[in-house]
C-alpha cells in the first residue's frame, strides 16, 4: 500500500514516532490517522506515550483577564524542567490554552475527570437520540458514537478545536499539546483551570462572548 507522505509526517510531528515506524503504522493502519496512532501506542513506539510516564512538576501558572473583568481565567501546565518553562514555544502555547479556555469555557481537562454518572446519562440520552433517528443497530452505535464524540469536544479541553490564529492545520488541543511534547521532548501536562464569570451568563451571551475573543484573537 502506499503511504502519504504528508500522513507521515503529520503522523511523525504529533507522535514523536520514527519515520520507519510511522510508515508501517499507516501501512499496517491502511492510510487511517487515527488507527495509525492507536498501532503505534500498542508498539511503544510514540515518544509521546513514553514521556507522558515521566514527572512534570515544573512549568507556569498563567492568568488572563477579559472584557474589563468580565472573565478570569487561572491555568497550570506543569513541564519536566523549568528550562522549557522559559521556552518561548511553551510560554506561546500556555498564553493561547488560557485565551482558549476564556472563550470555549470547558468544564473538564480530559475524558476521565467526568463522573461516571454524568457519562452514563449522557450516553444514554445519545443512544435514545439515534434510536429516534434510525432502527437500524449498527447505524444508531454510530450515530449514538458521533453524538458522543461532539459532546466530549464541548465540555472537554483536550477535545476542543484549539482557537489559536498561528496555527497552519485545525487541529485538537490534544493533537497541539502532544505537537508540543514531541517538539520539547519533555513531558507536559495541562494540570489544572478555573474560569470565572461575571455574573450568570445565557447561552446567547456565551456565543457573542466566545466570538468575541475569537475577533480579538485574529486580530
Amino acid at each position: 500500500m502506499t503511504v502519504n507522505f504528508e500522513h507521515v509526517k503529520k503522523l511523525r510531528q504529533q507522535t514523536g514516532a520514527g519515520i520507519m515506524d510511522c510508515k508501517e503504522a499507516l501501512s499496517s493502519s491502511n492510510n487511517d490517522f487515527e488507527k495509525a496512532i492507536v498501532w503505534l501506542r500498542k508498539k511503544n513506539l510514540t515518544q509521546v506515550a513514553k514521556k507522558s510516564q515521566r514527572h512534570a512538576a515544573e512549568g507556569l501558572v498563567s492568568s488572563y483577564i477579559h472584557g474589563e473583568g468580565r472573565i478570569g481565567v487561572l491555568v497550570e501546565v506543569n513541564s519536566e524542567t523549568d528550562f522549557v518553562a522559559r521556552n518561548e514555544t511553551f510560554k506561546d502555547f500556555v498564553k493561547y490554552l488560557r485565551l482558549h479556555i476564556a472563550a470555549m469555557n470547558p468544564l473538564f481537562i480530559r475524558e476521565d475527570e467526568i463522573p461516571a454518572n454524568t457519562l452514563e446519562k449522557e450516553k444514554k440520552v445519545f443512544l435514545e437520540q439515534a434510536q429516534q433517528k434510525t432502527k437500524k443497530e449498527e447505524m444508531v452505535a454510530r450515530i449514538s458514537e458521533g453524538l458522543y464524540k461532539k459532546w466530549l469536544a464541548e465540555v472537554c479541553l483536550l477535545h476542543q478545536e484549539f482557537i489559536r490564529p498561528d496555527l497552519e492545520k485545525k487541529q485538537t488541543v490534544l493533537e497541539s499539546l502532544n505537537e508540543l511534547i514531541a517538539k520539547l521532548g519533555e513531558n507536559i501536562v495541562i494540570r489544572r483551570f478555573v474560569r470565572y464569570e461575571l455574573g450568570e451568563t445565557d447561552p446567547k451571551q456565551q456565543l457573542d462572548f466566545a466570538k468575541e475573543v475569537q475577533e480579538t484573537l485574529k486580530g
